[in-house]
């Protein structure tokens, strides 16, 4: 299960680099949720590009400056008779790569009678609401939000519905997975009248606040690597005080450097700093680290092993980058402005339930880091006051799916709400897993839980029809 439980963990953890926070909470600033590597072989995508001028601010009246939304449109297997339209909610990243990402949408795509919907959330890929200034600085980015992003999606769907003959009488369905999965449950939550249901996949959207514990990623991710073989998880943990014994002074320095093959030398303690931020953003194959009472020097060559595997992979590479990171591709700049601003959300270590440093939450630090960055302080209770929190019991239609291996499990519904407000819990999944197109190498209970998903949509399709025939 190593190699199994490397590729899993990889897709959950997170580039972060762009956000000051505690060292080893690095990885954990940025919501990217999905990684290029990962990628396995998927369905043919064909789709037409579009783009639609939106407001920049929906919530003001001052302002009437526009910009060019592109979204994607997939009609090969649309009926007009008795369809249906789902539609992906993006977050965080070039739309076109979600797109070919998720192949659940495509494989399901026939049966549903569906066109295919895939908008770009603003500030990501081509929808820039200022183009090359839109991150220059908070007044420009001061429209990047969860809310204005709804909204994006909102006015969309209206004009889908009014340009496209045959689409406005058909039920439109949201999907998302990650920030996209959050994004498309809180779309079916603030606009109800839009689409008839929500599939958020592996949504943490109870990780803020005091919700759930801060500790509760870290100590999950350490379970999966207790679970892929003996010592894998302990290994990690020494890896940490043998990185801090062997660097304190310069011939450990050059030692690890050589041993690591980096393509920089360490010098200093801020440069060993960035190797454990590093290391911990990427994790490892345990099947180099299943080996007890090693010395500092052969734990940190394992380590290395372990490295290469990702970032050597062809074999071709000399050295070691630790500028490349296992989610560089995905946008980072905009997400660690919005984790800076609404989307905060609290992590911590202890190094005894899991396998890192010790590290707390700490607000106050956090804050001020945000402020020297972008100049703008968190609001840490605006989601929950925004979206409920706990308090969603009023919604309906909204699937909730988590694989047990998915460290945002932890911040997910993993249980029934409301017979409409579903938890699908998916026992071997990885991060969701279930909007991946469907694969030699899934396990049985990521296919049960795709057939389950589809199946709550057909239900909200077939009422969706119900209650119109009765209005005609």
């Amino acid at each position: 299960m190593g190699c199994l439980v490397l590729l899993l963990l990889l897709a959950f953890l997170m580039p972060g680099l762009a956000i000051p926070v505690p060292p080893a909470l690095k990885a954990l600033s940025n919501l990217h949720l999905s990684t290029s590597f990962t990628s396995r072989p998927s369905v043919v995508t064909k789709y037409s590009i579009h783009y639609f001028e939106q407001k920049i601010d929906h919530f003001g009246f001052k302002n009437e400056k526009t910009f060019n939304q592109r979204y994607l449109i997939a009609d090969q297997h649309w009926r007009k008779e008795g369809g249906s339209v789902l539609f992906y909610t993006g977050n965080e990243g070039d739309i076109i790569w979600f797109c070919n990402n998720t192949g659940f949408m495509w494989d399901v795509a026939e049966e549903l009678k569906a066109m295919l919907v895939f908008a770009e959330h603003r500030y990501y890929g081509q929808s820039l609401p200022f183009g090359a200034d839109s991150f220059r600085d908070s007044r420009h980015l001061n429209f990047l939000t969860s809310e204005q992003a709804l909204a994006d999606f909102a006015v969309l769907i209206k004009h889908l519905k009014r340009t496209i003959p045959g689409a406005e009488n058909q039920p439109f369905i949201a999907l998302g997975g990650s920030y996209g999965g959050m994004l498309a449950a809180w779309f079916r939550m603030k606009y109800p009248h839009l689409v008839v249901g929500a599939l958020a996949a592996s949504a943490p959207i109870w990780q803020f606040e005091d919700i759930v514990p801060c500790g509760v990623f870290m100590k999950i991710v350490t379970t999966d690597f207790k679970r892929s073989g003996p010592n894998c998880s302990e290994n990690i943990r020494s890896s940490w005080d043998a990185i801090n014994r062997l660097t304190r002074n310069g011939t450990g320095l050059d030692w690890l450097s050589e041993a690591l093959h980096l393509c920089t030398p360490l010098k200093n303690a801020q440069d060993v700093q960035h190797l454990k931020d590093w290391i911990s953003e990427t994790w490892v194959a345990c099947q180099y680290l299943k080996n007890s009472n090693l010395s500092d020097r052969e734990l940190l060559q394992n380590i290395f092993q372990a490295l290469n595997v990702y970032y050597n992979y062809s074999g071709q590479a000399r050295c070691l980058n630790m500028s490349e990171t296992s989610t560089s591709n995905l946008g980072s700049l905009g997400w660690s402005y919005q984790a800076c601003t609404e989307m905060v959300m609290p992590f911590c270590t202890n190094g005894i339930d899991d396998m890192f440093e010790p590290h707390l939450w700490d607000l106050k630090t956090f804050s001020d880091d945000c402020f020297k960055q972008w100049g703008v302080k968190p609001r840490p209770s605006w989601i929950t006051s925004m979206y409920g929190g706990k308090n969603i019991s009023s919604h309906t239609n909204i699937i909730f799916s988590n694989g047990d291996l998915d460290p945002w499990s932890g911040g997910g519904v993993t249980k029934n709400i409301t017979n409409t407000l579903v938890a699908i819990i998916i026992p071997e999944g990885a991060h969701h897993l279930d909007l991946r197109a469907n694969n030699a190498f899934d396990p049985m209970t990521v296919l049960l839980a795709r057939s389950l998903e589809v199946k709550y949509m057909k239900q909200w399709i077939r009422d969706f029809y119900a209650c119109l025939r009765k209005k005609h």
